[in-house]
């Protein structure tokens, strides 16, 4: 049996459509007729309208089989969009800009990952186990925003374009809401690595409460900060565990019919369907049912937990 405030979860998950997070430098990888090609009509316009929007929602548009649809990679974005591509040395120190429109309390980190696989090579390079805190405003946590990584010695597994991305990921698992954006690059003169751009120019010095990767080339050891300590996390395969609303209107009395404006105290998944459609009409039960489908499917190489 579910409570009215898990409706009320439910609802909002179904009718958000944020847009809250994307690396704005160095320059990532933006939405186009790759994203098209792989994930449909209907991810590439809701993503090239809002590329900030988050993993879950783009799950929700995809309609029909896309088996090159590889959605919890650089939040579907395959390689054919890739723009700038980076070429970067091992130990060099690249300032990254994120930027965030609306907070939510999670956890992020930046690693470097393996197109074909999936998986992260070594550690993440930075992290944060508390980040976007709605508690505490953006501007007093320049290290979320504005901070530097160090490139470690990947020159074997990222030589050639189409290797590798350093990925962004930022997972609020409190609202079941996960973004991601990715930046081209390559190491070690592959046979794709001729014709890249130049390295990234250094930027603004970073404050000095940022957590700035201070390891070696060949390690990825995490820095700290005064702010919130950013150390690597392990991934794990976790599923996202959804938290109804803690700002429920008050439980309504009425029996609560298919028609009716109002639900019982409790009822099942499908009674609230049925509610639901009734008010809301059957495109509104499509999306929630794509909602839970995406919830029950998500399983991540970068899905942990801080």
């Amino acid at each position: 049996m579910k409570s009215y405030s898990a409706a009320v979860a439910l609802a909002g998950f179904v009718s958000s459509v944020a847009a809250h997070g994307f690396i704005s430098s160095p320059s990532p990888r933006l939405p186009g007729d790759g994203l098209k090609a792989a994930c449909g009509d209907q991810v590439y316009n809701q993503q090239s309208s809002d590329h900030y929007g988050n993993v879950q929602g783009a799950l929700q548009n995809l309609q029909g089989s896309h088996p090159d649809c590889r959605m919890w990679q650089c939040k579907g974005v395959p390689f054919a969009d890739a723009g700038e591509i980076f070429e970067y040395t091992a130990g060099q120190v690249i300032p990254m800009k994120v930027e965030i429109r609306a907070p939510h309390d999670g956890v992020a980190n930046v690693s470097i990952v393996s197109v074909k696989t999936d998986k992260v090579i070594g550690e993440p390079l930075i992290s944060w186990d508390q980040y976007a805190l709605t508690s505490s405003p953006i501007s007093e946590h320049p290290d979320w925003t504005s901070f530097d990584i160090t490139m470690p010695d990947v020159s074997s597994e990222c030589a050639n374009k189409g290797d590798c991305v350093i990925q962004w990921y930022w997972d609020a698992a409190s609202i079941d809401q996960t973004y991601e954006s990715c930046i081209d690059f390559t190491m070690g003169g592959g046979s794709g690595s001729g014709n890249s751009t130049a390295p990234v120019s250094s930027a603004a010095p970073v404050s000095s409460a940022a957590p700035v990767s201070t390891a070696a080339p060949a390690s990825s050891a995490a820095p700290t900060s005064a702010a919130a300590e950013a150390t690597p996390v392990a991934s794990s395969t976790e599923a996202a565990t959804p938290v109804a609303s803690s700002a429920a209107p008050a439980t309504p009395t009425a029996t609560g019919s298919a028609g009716s404006s109002t639900l019982p105290e409790e009822f099942t998944i499908e009674q609230f369907i049925s509610w639901l459609e009734a008010n809301a009409g059957s495109s509104a039960v499509q999306k929630l049912r794509r909602a839970i489908a995406a919830r029950t499917s998500r399983t991540h190489a970068r899905a942990f937990r801080g």
